[in-house]
This record gives structure tokens, sequence and C-alpha cells, in this order.
């Protein structure tokens, strides 16, 4: 997109947090420009468009909502003639709504990721190399994450993430649900994660490799939300020119060719 033809966003659940962050940063790019945002039903702000209105003034949505709205958004938008893509930013999918959106990216370009920092990706692969370098029968892993006291699933998107970086790096996969009880001795191998949830933090991530000698921590600490809408903007920009599926944030960074 140039200058002269702006990409035209549409923001989802618009009076969130994160939909406010990415209003607020749209604003001062000259590549993109905010053609609507919608939020749930009954929402009163004068300034919000009615969902159906929104999809025909956009090329892209931008969701920050939640996994069931996000879910039924993906459908709707799959039923459109002409559908916009679709930027997902929620986390904490079941099974049924994680079908819904696979569904829905047979028809639309989908990216979906639990984290749009330019920083958590790169940790990612950090995580994963660290993993498949430090055996399991001598090191334990541990995902640590914290939030602000609002956020309702737990462990994070990332947290899940940076768990199934480190299993891909021991050649294995995460098996999840996740279970927060800590009660008993520690299995070997297994891959523990820890939940803070209080005040405003924005997000804190760690993984933690113990073994009896020494520790190795890498961690990632998000200072302001304009760094996940930055990184949903270029999700975006991106997203415009690819042919339906369900994409990720490594596939936007060029981190998945190769």
């Amino acid at each position: 997109m140039n200058q002269e033809h702006p990409l035209r966003i549409a923001i989802a659940g618009a009076l969130g947090r994160m939909g406010g962050a990415v209003a607020i940063t749209a604003a001062t790019r000259p590549d993109v420009t905010v053609a609507a945002r919608f939020d749930r039903p009954g929402a009163t702000d004068p300034a919000l468009m009615a969902m159906e209105s929104a999809l025909k003034a956009c090329d892209v949505v931008i969701d920050f909502s939640a996994p069931a709205a996000s879910a039924a958004l993906a459908t709707v938008c799959a039923g459109q003639d002409n559908p916009p893509a679709l930027v997902i930013g929620s986390t904490g999918f079941d099974a049924l709504q994680e079908e819904a959106i696979a569904r829905a990216a047979s028809r639309v370009a989908i990216v979906k990721a639990g984290n749009f920092s330019l920083g958590v990706n790169m940790l990612l692969g950090l995580v994963r190399q660290a993993a498949a370098a430090l055996p399991a029968h001598d090191w334990d892993i541990e995902v640590f994450e914290a939030h602000h006291k609002r956020k309702i699933d737990a462990p994070s998107g990332t947290a899940l993430m940076l768990g199934r970086a480190a299993a891909r790096g021991r050649g294995s996969a995460l098996t999840e649900p996740v279970s927060l009880d800590r009660n008993g001795t520690r299995t070997t191998g297994k891959i523990g994660f820890s939940v803070l949830r209080g005040g405003g933090i924005i997000g804190e991530h760690s993984v933690t490799f113990a073994s009896e000698n020494e520790i190795l921590t890498l961690s990632h600490s998000a200072r302001d939300r304009s760094l996940f809408a930055n990184g949903a903007l270029a999700a975006a920009v991106w997203v415009r020119a690819q042919p339906p599926g369900l994409y990720d944030m490594q596939d936007v960074l060029g981190f998945s060719r190769g």
C-alpha cells in the first residue's frame, strides 16, 4: 500500500484497551486508515459502526475482542461475497472456536497470533534452540507469565506459544490444556507453567532452564501496548496480499520460510 491508497482497516473490539491502542497507532501511519470501528452488540458509542457495514468498508479487520467473538467474526467474514482479511489477537480459544477459525481460513486470509511482538517472536526461536541443546534429563523448563488482573485466560496465549516452542525443540508436542496444579515433585521432562495476575501489568514472559548447577533464563517485557498494535498493523498490511489461509507472525516476519 502507498500513501495515495492507504490500507483500510476496521477495528473489532474497538472499545477495549488493544482496540484503542490500534486506533492511536494507526493514526500515526500514512499507509493505514481506520475506516470503521465496531464492538459488541449494544455498545452505545456514537463513533461505532454496525459490524455488517464495517466489513464492507474495510480491506482488513483487526480483532482483539474475545475468543467467542473472534470465532464468530471469522465465520461472518467467510460468508461475505468479497471478504476482508482478518488479523486475530484474541487468545484462550477452545477446540470448537479453533475449528471455526480454521474453516473460515478456507475463504479468508487470517493472521492469528498469541503475540504480535517482534521481540517475543525472536524469543520463540531462542527458546526452541535452547530446548534442543539442553538435554531434558538434566534441565527442567518453566514458563512464567504475568499480566494485568483483568486478563481471563491462563496461561496466556504467548506462554503456550513458548511452551510449544520448547516442546518442539525437544522433538515432542505440548499437551494442552495445561494444568497449573503444582502439587508433588517435578516430573523429568515436563514443561511447567507459572502465572501471575495483578494490577496493570502489560505482559511479562520468561522461560527458565534449570539444572542442578546453573540456571538460564530468557525473557521479554512489554512496556507499552503500542508494540502489539504496531505488530498487528504490520500483519494487516502483509495479510491483505495473501491468499486464503491461516497464518501467524512467524509467516509475517518471514521466519517460517526456508
